[in-house]
């Protein structure tokens, strides 16, 4: 009997083709995160069952508004900008912050974290094109905010997080692993530096080839978003 989302498991077995391939030409071992923007519960919950078991959310208010509704099977990562006083409602919800672009950010994570008895592993964003349309901090300061992020004693700092600019892709994706790697050779105490991500529906491929072990695909999977859902 057909279902409405079997086009969701169609969509995945062709990512996880094309993930599979390029895993074997890179040799890194990638994790599939489902971005679930302005996708229904129960499309979501289909891709779980499928096997998916990562989902991204970009809004704090969206993600609130479908959490009970969610396969708990899943874990939830935060990947949209994220402000100070938005944290204490998902500092119990989520296993990671994949979008810390300051310092201040990361202190009151710290203090939420210290405060619910628990460490929350987080990912630094980086504005790899410099686009004022997009969050994170500079490949310049990169370093300095994971070293004053890595101090902080209820966060742990696990890698980068970017979004390339959508033109010339190969060449912010390849200075993005040399930023990372440039990061795990500095041996930075308190980091662990074990994830990149990098990657979504346009360019997951590419990013893997460059070093990337964690891809962010909302639009491949689930099909175009419907701002009607939000």
């Amino acid at each position: 009997m057909a279902n409405e989302f079997d086009y969701i498991r169609e969509n995945l077995r062709v990512i996880q083709d094309k993930v599979g391939q390029a895993q074997e030409k890179s040799g890194n071992n990638v994790r599939i995160m489902a971005v679930t923007k302005t996708v229904p519960p129960e499309a979501v919950n289909y891709a779980v069952r499928l096997g998916i078991d990562l989902l991204g959310e970009n809004r704090v208010q969206e993600f609130l508004s479908k959490q009970e509704s969610y396969d708990k099977s899943a874990q939830v990562h935060i990947i949209g900008h994220l402000q100070t006083n938005k944290v204490k409602y998902i500092i119990n919800s989520v296993s990671m912050i994949q979008s810390v672009d300051s310092l201040r950010l990361g202190q009151e994570i710290n203090r939420l974290a210290e405060k619910n008895g628990k460490i929350m592993d987080i990912l630094c964003e980086v504005n790899i094109g410099g686009e004022d349309s997009k969050s994170g901090v500079s490949p310049e300061n990169l370093k300095d905010l994971v070293t004053e992020l890595s101090q902080l004693s209820y966060i742990k700092v696990k890698g980068i997080m970017t979004i390339p600019p959508p033109s010339d892709s190969d060449i912010f994706l390849g200075r993005t692993q040399e930023l990372f790697n440039s990061l795990k050779d500095s041996d930075i105490s308190g980091a662990d530096m074990d994830i990149l991500s990098m990657g979504m529906s346009n360019d997951y491929e590419k990013a893997i080839l460059h070093g990337s072990n964690l891809v962010r695909i909302g639009t491949a999977l689930f099909g175009a978003r419907n701002y009607r859902n939000i």
